[in-house]
């Protein structure tokens, strides 16, 4: 591996880390449906004009519109707007955590959808990831009772879900198709329609749109943290083994843990930590054997924040 690919690498984490306590951020600035609906449109706005610059293809095919109407629900309804709803109770860092469990939902969803076998291996990394998320949840979970937080982070384990449903459905439908051009469409497709749905039921203070210091942050988590990054992401994964590109972002929770407590001043537990090291463990048991088998993880990273 070389320089230039390990500085991308490392420049990728670093934005991805640090992305999720700006995204917190942000929340206590925009409305967040209507945040997240610009956030997308900006972000497919630069992905195509990448993708213009590259002299390629940009529209769909005519038969393509149901399956990217279908994936761009998935992804945009089910793991960006409901990531950014449940992040308004949760932490930034615990937040990429318990999203982060998606390399795990894969395991399991693809052995019964698409018949990639669930072995021993795949199992124990199971194991890893739901004692990492019951050390995460044990001070709700030994006194339940339904609050604000927990519905939060229960939110977010099932944005790590939708994640991995919506990898596993690009898996079957868009195998061979421009990455590029699905996420600008996938991006475009669900932002608009999450932007109608956010005018009628969040009010608009222009106030807040045109304040230079809140636009910075939403172009640099729009352009940078979504556009730039993806299309680094991009590059990166076309350089390199998959899979050593795959587990080199698994940093990113633990990044973002760092960043959450030295930046944001936000908690960092006993029980967190030992549940982001379960998780971690889990990921990469769940995605060791992803180097000579099929590579469903490489398609769900494409897709990241």
């Amino acid at each position: 591996m070389n320089i230039r690919v390990v500085s991308a690498i490392t420049v990728l984490c670093l934005v991805w880390g640090s992305l999720w306590g700006l995204i917190k951020f942000s929340l206590h600035i925009f409305p967040p449906f209507q945040f997240i609906s610009v956030r997308l449109i900006i972000a497919a706005l630069t992905l195509l004009i990448v993708q213009r610059l590259l002299n390629r293809s940009i529209l769909p095919e005519k038969g393509d519109w149901g399956k990217l109407l279908i994936s761009s629900l998935m992804l945009c309804v089910g793991f960006y707007a409901t990531q950014t709803f449940a992040m308004q109770f949760v932490d930034s860092g615990l937040s990429a955590v318990l999203v982060f469990t998606m390399p795990i939902f894969i395991g399991v969803l693809a052995h019964y959808i698409l018949k990639e076998r669930l072995n021993a291996q795949k199992l124990v990394g199971l194991f890893f990831g739901v004692l990492g998320l019951v050390s995460i949840l044990w001070t709700q979970l030994h006194d339940i009772h339904m609050n604000v937080t927990l519905l939060g982070e229960l939110g977010l384990i099932f944005v790590g879900f939708m994640w991995a449903a919506t990898t596993i459905y690009i898996k079957k439908n868009f195998a061979s198709y421009d990455k590029v051009k699905l996420t600008i469409w996938q991006m475009l497709i669900g932002g608009i329609i999450i932007l109608f749905g956010a005018l009628l039921v969040e009010p608009i203070d222009l106030h807040i749109w045109v304040n230079p210091f809140n636009d910075s942050i939403l172009f640099y988590v729009s352009i940078i943290g979504t556009g730039a990054a993806f299309a680094l992401w991009n590059w990166i994964v076309t350089q390199v083994d998959t899979f050593v590109a795959s587990i080199s972002i698994m940093s990113i929770p633990i990044l973002s843990l760092f960043f959450g407590y030295v930046f944001w001043d936000e908690p960092l537990t006993l029980n967190i930590m030992i549940g982001a090291v379960f998780i971690c463990i889990g990921i990469i048991l769940s995605s060791f054997k992803l180097k000579t088998k099929q590579k469903v993880q490489t398609i769900s990273l494409d897709h990241q924040h």
